[in-house]
């Protein structure tokens, strides 16, 4: 029998996932919680062997948490059970340390499935999952540096972050998710070397040299 633990901060979701996996005789969870932090804490312990993991969870992401996770138990087992439909998101995912990548809507014979895929070595995704990868690497371009080191995407994303849209306003903007500018903020901190919106965007309006105001007379 195979120990599974569920991240997942809805109730009825999460709920119904223990079902699913408890009527199944092979599986059986053996923990379930709302946040990553609650996660972090007691599946280490606990050792699973497989994660089902949301991505938008109170606090930090299910994406942090995933990767983390694999920090801790580098053999522990994670997929994705996500609304979105994101091809950022699901590249974050998998880098992260995701070995699977399903939406919610998966019934229980498919997430069932995917559960015994990942334990026998594979990497379970819907078909609709598959395709959205396939198209995103056809289409996907290298991404444009900038001097600070910002890929484009993360330029426009600063970019709006300077007009004080909130991350959510940017994720509507850029149609992506709320989780994906959330990722990116964090790697444009990190490029930038600030801790936060304001030195951000501080640095971002700052004159790049002082002839940018024009020459003196």
């Amino acid at each position: 029998m195979k120990n599974i633990a569920i991240v997942e901060d809805n109730t009825v979701m999460r709920n119904t996932f223990r079902q699913w996996i408890d009527a199944a005789p092979e599986f059986r969870c053996v923990f379930a919680c709302a946040t990553a932090e609650e996660a972090l804490a007691e599946i280490p312990r606990l050792k699973p062997d497989v994660v089902l993991m949301d991505v938008h969870l109170p606090g930090d992401s299910g994406i942090a948490c995933t990767a983390q996770l694999k920090e801790k138990l580098p053999g522990v087992q994670v997929i994705i059970v996500t609304v979105y439909r994101d091809h950022e998101l699901i590249f974050q995912a998998l880098q992260a340390g995701a070995c699977g990548y399903l939406l919610k809507r998966s019934s229980p014979q498919e997430l069932l499935r995917a559960i015994s895929e990942v334990l026998s070595g594979g990497a379970p995704m819907t078909s609709e999952i598959a395709r959205l990868l396939v198209e995103a690497f056809q289409k996907k371009p290298a991404a444009p540096v900038t001097g600070d080191g910002l890929t484009q995407r993360e330029s426009e994303i600063l970019a709006l972050l300077a007009e004080g849209l909130s991350n959510k306003e940017i994720a509507d903007r850029v149609k992506i998710s709320y989780d994906t500018v959330r990722a990116h903020l964090r790697h444009i901190y990190e490029k930038l070397h600030v801790r936060g919106r304001t030195e951000a965007v501080r640095k971002y309006l700052k004159p790049s040299s002082p002839t940018a105001a024009g020459p003196e007379r």
